[in-house]
């Protein structure tokens, strides 16, 4: 956000609104703020994908954060009732999910990103109601002590999401964060999206990576990680997780979901690591 923006945000919300306009039923996911968040950048962002749907960049995003979304937002129905975002970016969940009523919700991201959410969510007219917007600069901030002043309560699981954000840091930033989240009360859940390395991708997601990474890193945001499931599994481990399982966009949605009569299709470019703090 320090030089505007974040475009890999206004990106992933565009492509969760654009899935419900240019996509068939049945859909991956259905977010119904997405469009509203975005505001007066909406109509220009969803039109991308309306004249260019089958673009490997566009139908690959459509596919990647509508699964990811799909998954994380399944697991949180499994029982918790805490929920920390962590790059929320433009993330919706709060904004329209039932759950959101029964379940404390901490946003957590750049001050300055936070304050462009909130003025876009006043623009639109919706109420953040009791979420909790955690304003954390990782360089000098401490994600549990800026938590806990925001009502988390380290004793109880949580889950934790951190989608989209893995591939953006080196990987002694994603260490240090795990670090952090293994301090976490035992039974947390981490659902975390990391960037398979070139030789483990397949041809969608080879294609797919080609056209997005050097895109990413043009706008600023270059790749910085890649992680196979054993080196990521290794390296939650060390930081005091088990691993459960490594999920890929096919495997992270019903199987009955990817029959459809549309283009889109899954890429394996990024995974879903889920793990749990040990006790």
């Amino acid at each position: 956000m320090e030089n505007g923006p974040s475009r890999t945000a206004m990106m992933a919300a565009a492509g969760r609104a654009a899935h419900l306009i240019v996509d068939s039923a049945p859909y991956l996911f259905q977010d119904t703020v997405a469009e509203a968040l975005l505001g007066e950048r909406a109509a220009e962002l969803i039109a991308y994908h309306r004249e260019f749907g089958d673009h490997p960049v566009l139908s690959g995003t459509r596919a990647a954060v509508t699964t990811r979304s799909h998954y994380t937002e399944a697991r949180l129905a499994a029982g918790f009732d805490q929920y920390v975002v962590l790059g929320a970016g433009l993330d919706s969940f709060a904004y329209r999910s039932p759950l959101a009523t029964s379940t404390a919700v901490f946003e957590v991201d750049h001050p300055a990103t936070q304050e462009w959410k909130r003025e876009l969510l006043s623009a639109a007219g919706i109420d953040p109601g009791a979420t909790r917007f955690v304003g954390v600069d990782f360089e000098c901030d401490d994600l549990a002590t800026e938590l806990a002043a925001h009502g988390f309560d380290p004793t109880r699981p949580a889950l934790v999401s951190w989608l989209g954000v893995a591939m953006y840091l080196t990987e002694s930033a994603v260490t240090a964060t795990l670090d952090t989240l293994s301090a976490f009360a035992p039974g947390t859940e981490l659902v975390m999206e990391y960037a398979l390395p070139p030789e483990l991708r397949d041809e969608r997601g080879r294609v797919y990576g080609e056209f997005a990474i050097p895109a990413t890193a043009e706008q600023g945001e270059p790749w910085l990680s890649y992680f196979t499931p054993e080196s990521l599994t290794a390296l939650l481990e060390r930081c005091g997780f088990t691993a459960v399982a490594h999920i890929s966009q096919r495997e992270a949605v019903d199987e009955e979901v990817w029959r459809r009569d549309d283009g889109l299709c899954p890429a394996d470019l990024c995974r879903l690591g889920r793990a749990t703090i040990r006790a």
